[in-house]
C-alpha cells in the first residue's frame, strides 16, 4: 500500500484519472450539501488527504486513514484535519457529519471488514444525511492496477447497491464512470492478465502521469463524460459511483 500512496501522492493533482474522478463527484458534493449551513464532510480512507482539498469546497472537511505513510505525505504538503483509525471502528461520534466519503477503498477490504466500514459510515452521517462511495467495477477490468491497491474485488450495479441497502442507505444515484476510456482500457488490461500481472513494486506505471498532450486529451474526453453523467446513468465503466442517503 505505501507504493500505491507513494505513487498516488505524485499524480493526484494532473493525472486524468483524478482529473475525471474530480469532475464525476463534484455534482454529487453539490447535491449532498444542498441547502446544509455549514456542512462537516469525512472522508474515510483519505490516504494522502488530497481529496479534503475537494471536499473543503462544500464545508468543513476531515480526513482519516490506518496508513501512516498517506498521512505523513499529507502532513508534509501542508494538509490538516487527518487522523489515524481504521474504517471499522472510526473515532467519531454518531451522526457528526452531514457527507461521509469512501473514495477507492472498499474494494480492498476483506468482506467482514467491508461490512463494518459501511455500517460505520452509516453511523456517522446525520438522519437525512449523504454518502458518496467510489470503488472499481466489472472484474473484466482487473489488470496492474488492481495489484498495486490492493485490489480484492471489483463491483457490479447490484453487488453495490446490495452492500449499501443492506447497511440502511437509499441509493439516490449509481451509475459507471471512465466509460469513454472502457475500450482501450479492456485491451490493455486483458493484455497484462495474458502475460501475468506484475508485482507491486512493478506496476506503478499504471498510475504516472502520461505525456502531457495524452493526458490533456484523457482528460478532456473525461471532461465531456462528466456533462453526459449530469443528465443520465453509464451502464459500464472502470469505476461505479454511488451517491446513497440516509433515511431522515
Amino acid at each position: 500500500m505505501d507504493h500505491l500512496l507513494r505513487a498516488t501522492s505524485l499524480a493526484e493533482a494532473h493525472h486524468f484519472w483524478f482529473n475525471g474522478f474530480r469532475l464525476f463527484v463534484t455534482p454529487l458534493l453539490r447535491e449532498a450539501t444542498r441547502g446544509v449551513a455549514q456542512p462537516l464532510l469525512l472522508d474515510c480512507g483519505c490516504g494522502t488527504g488530497a481529496n479534503l482539498e475537494l471536499l473543503g469546497h462544500y464545508g468543513r472537511a476531515f480526513g482519516f486513514d490506518l496508513t501512516a505513510t498517506g498521512l505523513q505525505i499529507g502532513r508534509q504538503l501542508g494538509r490538516t484535519r487527518l487522523a489515524r483509525a481504521t474504517v471499522a471502528a472510526v473515532p467519531f461520534p454518531s451522526h457528526a457529519f452531514d457527507v461521509v466519503t469512501s473514495f477507492d477503498v472498499l474494494y480492498s477490504l476483506e468482506e467482514p471488514v467491508e461490512r463494518a466500514a459501511v455500517h460505520e459510515m452509516y453511523r456517522l452521517i446525520r438522519p437525512g444525511g449523504y454518502a458518496l462511495v467510489n470503488v472499481a467495477a466489472m472484474e473484466v477490468l482487473s489488470g496492474d492496477h488492481s495489484v498495486l491497491s490492493r485490489e480484492l474485488r471489483r463491483y457490479s450495479r447490484a453487488s453495490l447497491e446490495r452492500l449499501l441497502t443492506g447497511a440502511g442507505f437509499q441509493v439516490v444515484r449509481l451509475t459507471y464512470t471512465n466509460a469513454s476510456l472502457f475500450l482501450p482500457m479492456a485491451v490493455v488490461r486483458a493484455i497484462q492478465r495474458a502475460r501475468g500481472l506484475l508485482p507491486e513494486d512493478h506496476a506503478q506505471h499504471e498510475i504516472a502521469v502520461p505525456p502531457a498532450p495524452v493526458n490533456t486529451i484523457l482528460t478532456a474526453l473525461l471532461r465531456v463524460e462528466s456533462w453526459w453523467l449530469r443528465a443520465f446513468d453509464s451502464p459500464f465503466g472502470s469505476s461505479l459511483l454511488c451517491l446513497a442517503k440516509k433515511p431522515g
